[in-house]
């Protein structure tokens, strides 16, 4: 036993830290993420995760229609809309 400890333990260390650093944290990142997709409303200010801002004018399903400029729409899906404007704006500065 205290030799199997000695070879494998700082391997199940190493992924206990990994486990930590890496893993848990990125799962919080989408699970924050999903929450602010199935929260989008009308008329909220979004960035698109391709850098696209608009006004969210229509949500179907799975597709978002954004105004980008008077009288000019996009449709994306869901999924792409990556956060609000506000929160843009202040990590941008």
């Amino acid at each position: 036993m205290n030799n199997f400890l000695v070879q494998f333990g700082p391997l199940i260390l190493l992924v206990g830290v990994m486990y930590f650093f890496f893993i848990r944290p990125q799962a919080k990142r989408q699970r924050e993420q999903q929450t602010f997709v199935d929260q989008l409303e009308k008329g909220q200010e979004v960035v698109t995760a391709s850098g696209m801002f608009g006004r969210i004018v229509k949500i179907e399903d799975q597709i978002v229609t954004l105004e980008v400029d008077q009288k000019t729409f996009i449709r994306v899906t869901k999924s792409s809309v990556s956060k609000d404007l506000s929160a843009a704006i202040q990590s941008a500065s």
